[in-house]
């Protein structure tokens, strides 16, 4: 293979006008690839002999008065191990002294480009190129996708360090929370601290923390709602550390010192298929299939309390299970939360697999076999979702295995979701992290303490 592969950093994004922006945070390929976190710069890697070139420009004595005494160009690109740089005007020059005139139609042929999440970025790189505008929308290189693919998802051991870190500070961020939240604290409050116990470890969130008393609802975010006796409270949440490795853990708990009845009905479910599920992983094995066993579960777990009925396998194959548990039960975990995800969900977690177009099951981000290296979720859910109940049962949907009568007692019960982060080994799965112990005896007895 020949060409160039050209890698972009991040700039700074203005939330409102230029000086005021967004927290910075860099490309995760860039991350990967160059190491280094600042805006606006350049790479060109030839992949015939990896010969590396860093763009980037030096800081103006203007600069300097906002932001102090910086590296040099040269500096930086020493840090980043590579011994050619130029300043970015002689991007266009660059590119084509390597591959003759550039013309829209040799790019993803002869200067490789990964998908690039901010349209910004590409506007910016078709002005150093001299390409006209929406030239970077042209094609994708599948070739240099895969191969990135294959790299990252296989992490080393100084990445799962890094990882384990992460998850490290995410679990001090629920223990923390679970230990102290009380009745009338509202769900910002409880952001707050959480965000606060990240910080103080000199570390961001890996994505909006989602903590509410609405776990029903799957991606609900912080309101001003205080926290009521008697609910349930469902935080989401990870932090990223300054190197972009991220953790990402769930936990459902009491609002008050204990579960009621129907809801330690649900969490002694939803512990036993967290701990069915992590204990049938292993290597080589099937995403999809992990997805299926806790599905099994679940549904299993359900008949038992008169929700579901009929067989549990059959209701799992046809779907029915997805009322109470429409989405897969995880993801893989790097410098992106959702691994990759940039880089196109299906490329990551299928391969050459083909998505279900089943309810519930198409929404599982990982399908492919789990091999040594790969950092991923376990989060199993249980969701009592209103209107979703009201329209599969309007249109007796799976009827012959979901007892919509006696369904109706539950569907008050809101949701509850729990997730640890797991590494694959040579050896079998190992649980990242410190213990954090999520059984119902111990959320109990944590929550006893407030």
């Amino acid at each position: 293979m020949k060409g160039l592969v050209l890698l972009a950093a991040h700039s700074h994004s203005p939330i409102n006008y230029q000086a005021n922006s967004y927290p910075f945070r860099q490309d995760s390929n860039w991350l990967y690839y160059i190491g280094l976190n600042e805006p606006d710069m350049v790479a060109l890697v030839d992949i015939q002999d990896g010969a590396t070139t860093l763009f980037a420009d030096e800081l103006s004595i203007d600069d300097l008065i906002w932001t102090g005494p910086r590296e040099s160009l040269a500096e930086r690109a020493f840090a980043a191990g590579i011994g050619s740089f130029l300043p970015l005007r002689s991007l266009a020059g660059a590119v084509e002294k390597k591959l003759g005139l550039l013309q829209v139609s040799r790019i993803q042929k002869d200067l490789l480009i990964p998908p690039l999440c901010r349209r910004e970025t590409k506007a910016w790189l078709e002005g150093l190129l001299g390409l006209p505008g929406n030239a970077l929308e042209k094609g994708e290189s599948e070739a240099l996708i895969f191969s990135i693919i294959a790299m990252r998802e296989i992490k080393e051991d100084r990445e799962i360090r890094e990882i384990e870190r992460a998850v490290e500070i995410s679990v001090e961020m629920h223990r923390g929370l679970l230990l102290s939240l009380k009745p009338g604290w509202t769900e910002s409050e409880a952001a707050a601290r959480v965000r606060y116990t990240a910080e103080r470890r000199g570390c961001g969130l890996s994505f909006s923390t989602i903590a509410t008393q609405s776990g029903e609802v799957l991606h609900n975010h912080v309101s001003e709602a205080r926290c009521r006796e008697g609910s349930i409270f469902l935080l989401d949440a990870g932090a990223e550390l300054p190197s972009g490795y991220a953790g990402d853990l769930t936990s459902s708990f009491p609002v008050g010192k204990a579960f009621s009845p129907r809801q330690a009905e649900l969490y002694k479910l939803l512990f036993a298929v967290l701990e069915g599920t992590t204990a049938g992983l292993e290597p080589g094995k099937r995403f999809r299939e992990v997805h299926k066993t806790a599905s099994f579960l679940l549904a299993a777990g359900l008949k038992n309390l008169g929700i579901m009925k009929g067989d549990p396998e059959e209701a799992v194959e046809e779907g029915a299970h997805a009322l109470f548990f429409p989405h897969g039960i995880g993801h893989m975990i790097g410098l992106d939360v959702h691994d990759m995800e940039g880089l196109g969900e299906d490329r990551v977690g299928y391969g050459d697999s083909p998505r279900s177009t089943q309810f519930g099951l198409r929404s599982l981000r990982l399908a492919k076999a789990i091999v040594p290296g790969m950092v991923h979720s376990i989060e199993p859910g249980i969701y009592f979702i209103p209107g979703l109940i009201d329209k599969w049962k309007a249109e007796a949907l799976h009827d012959s295995f979901i007892d919509y009568e006696k369904l109706e007692a539950w569907r008050d019960c809101g949701g509850m979701r729990v997730e640890e982060d797991w590494l694959m080994t040579e050896k079998g799965p190992r649980r990242l992290g410190p213990v954090f112990d999520k059984s119902p005896q111990a959320v109990e007895s944590a929550r006893r303490g407030i």
